[in-house]
């Protein structure tokens, strides 16, 4: 008797030898914060966001791209204290899309991505002493920046269950004096007194223009690093 063998199914044979294969990896090495970590199945409602600095911290830290290992950028140049925890959204990318979106709020021109992952700065009353960790937050808001002709946003999120804020759902239920320390702060921190920065920003926008612009970061990523699942399973 013959039996006739059905064709086999390479890319679902790859995707089960690969499974058992990443989980394993992923026991052995750390994974890459930007690339290797889910931004979370709720999202953008809810985000997996890894933190780079606390508010104790008087050095600005920031994600090597390659490596993925937190580096010393640089040491903060005056007396400028981080008002809430700073780091950014995983597999987030601000290019084309994020800056389509900021010209179309904005009305500025010849507006590009700043290249990076997508900005988050998330308010808890809890104090937590260093960085290099993911945290669950929910974003309320954020601030349309631009660094001269790049869109530079900073989304405005909550710790998840935080017990003081916690219960915030939108930028806009935030006492002012928040909102104007931490605007103070991204506009300020680069420079020393007396300098000039090409550095503004234009709107203060609500949770709804928050989740929208993490959706076109999203796609930004998605279009850039399209084939990086292909690529990792090569090597």
């Amino acid at each position: 008797m013959c039996f006739q063998s059905k064709p086999i199914n390479t890319k679902v044979m790859a995707n089960r030898l690969m499974d058992p294969i990443g989980r394993l990896m992923g026991l052995r090495y750390k994974s890459h914060p930007w690339h290797g970590v889910d931004i979370g199945e709720n999202a953008p409602d809810v985000l997996t966001c890894f933190v780079e600095m606390v508010t104790t911290d008087t050095v600005k830290y920031e994600v090597d791209k390659v490596s993925g290992y937190l580096r010393l950028d640089r040491p903060q140049k005056y007396s400028n204290v981080l008002p809430a925890l700073y780091g950014f959204i995983p597999q987030t990318l601000c290019a084309k899309k994020v800056a389509e979106y900021a010209t179309s709020k904005s009305g500025k021109k010849d507006i590009v991505g700043d290249g990076d992952p997508l900005d988050v700065c998330i308010l808890t009353e809890k104090s937590i002493v260093h960085g290099d960790i993911l945290v669950h937050a929910i974003p309320i808001g954020g601030f349309r920046m631009f660094d001269g002709n790049q869109a530079d946003d900073k989304i405005i999120a909550v710790l998840k269950n935080d017990a003081v804020y916690g219960n915030y759902s939108d930028v806009e239920e935030l006492p002012a004096q928040i909102v104007k320390r931490l605007e103070h702060y991204f506009l300020t921190y680069k420079g020393l007194p007396g300098e000039e920065l090409n550095v503004e920003i234009t709107h203060t926008y609500n949770a709804k223009e928050a989740r929208e612009v993490i959706e076109a970061s999203i796609d930004d990523y998605r279009m850039k690093f399209e084939n990086l699942d292909s690529m990792l399973s090569e090597v």
